[in-house]
């Protein structure tokens, strides 16, 4: 009898343990499954171009050309294909700086995919193939200064660099230290959340997007780039008159890191350009 108990009590408690690794399982499978999202829908319209050395008005002649010529011909659509549909990026390396040397000095901060990324030592993005040929168009020799963004401007404001490829939107505070080019492409600003967060599920327009964002409060936090259009949208920039969001404004140094606090639990919502956040998403949940 006592043997017969003692296989009931063995079997009750396999029976239980199993149950309980298989919920611990599905808890795993649950939080595994959230992942981010991005909102489909413009907040903002702004527009990309490349910060030119002031003191160098002939370079700026130069890229203006350059620019002109990479649109009309269709190497700009080329380029972008690599990032935005089937084709190959196309790795760019730097050169060492050398004063003794012709070299073009370029500004970037390589955390805004598709725009200008590394991967080991290569450069990749849309700014850096543009950088490749320009370069081979002014038949100069390449360097990219990889720098945090808020120094990109003013590198080449203080004539540490002749250029800024860096996704830059065009707007007047900049204009204070760099030259802009002519516009190469348009952007925006969209809104990134996490795939269980249906608040947004309805809006179809911006204005319905905005209504819900000012609902948020001071104990919401928003994550966004540093020195980029993103935080000058959630705290607000006369120049550009963005009223600001009611959210508590939180940086980061790449759009990567503030999309994965949010997926953490730490912040509530990314607000970034468009192009990065749809290259930051499909990155961080494919490790999801």
């Amino acid at each position: 009898m006592k043997k017969l108990i003692s296989i009931m009590l063995v079997f009750v408690l396999s029976t239980v343990m199993l149950c309980a690794c298989g919920s611990e399982g599905t808890g795993d499978s649950d939080k595994a499954s959230v992942t981010a999202k991005v909102i489909d829908i413009d907040l903002t319209e702004e527009e990309y171009a490349f910060g030119v050395d002031k003191s160098q008005p002939e370079l700026l002649e130069q890229v203006n050309e350059f620019v002109k010529e990479i649109k009309e011909n269709g190497t700009l659509d080329a380029i972008c294909d690599k990032y935005f549909g089937d084709g190959e990026p196309e790795a760019v390396v730097s050169a060492k700086r050398d004063n003794s040397k012709d070299q073009l000095i370029v500004a970037t901060n390589a955390a805004f995919e598709p725009f200008e990324y590394t991967e080991g030592d290569n450069y990749y993005g849309i700014d850096m193939e543009i950088a490749k040929l320009l370069a081979e168009k002014l038949g100069k020799e390449l360097v990219i200064e990889n720098m945090e963004f808020d120094a990109v401007c003013l590198s080449v404001g203080q004539q540490k660099c002749d250029i800024a490829m860096a996704g830059l939107t065009i707007k007047p505070d900049r204009e204070e230290y760099v030259a802009f080019s002519e516009s190469y492409y348009s952007a925006s600003q969209r809104l990134i959340v996490r795939s269980d967060d249906t608040t947004f599920d309805e809006c179809k327009d911006a204005d319905s997007v905005v209504a819900l964002l000012n609902e948020l409060t001071e104990a919401d936090s928003i994550g966004v780039q540093a020195g980029t259009t993103g935080q000058f949208y959630v705290e607000g920039d006369a120049d550009w008159e963005f009223d600001g969001l009611p959210a508590t404004c939180k940086t980061y140094k790449n759009g990567s890191l503030a999309v994965q606090d949010m997926l953490n639990g730490n912040i509530k919502y990314v607000i970034i350009d468009a192009a990065p956040a749809a290259a930051i998403t499909s990155a961080i949940n494919e490790m999801q």
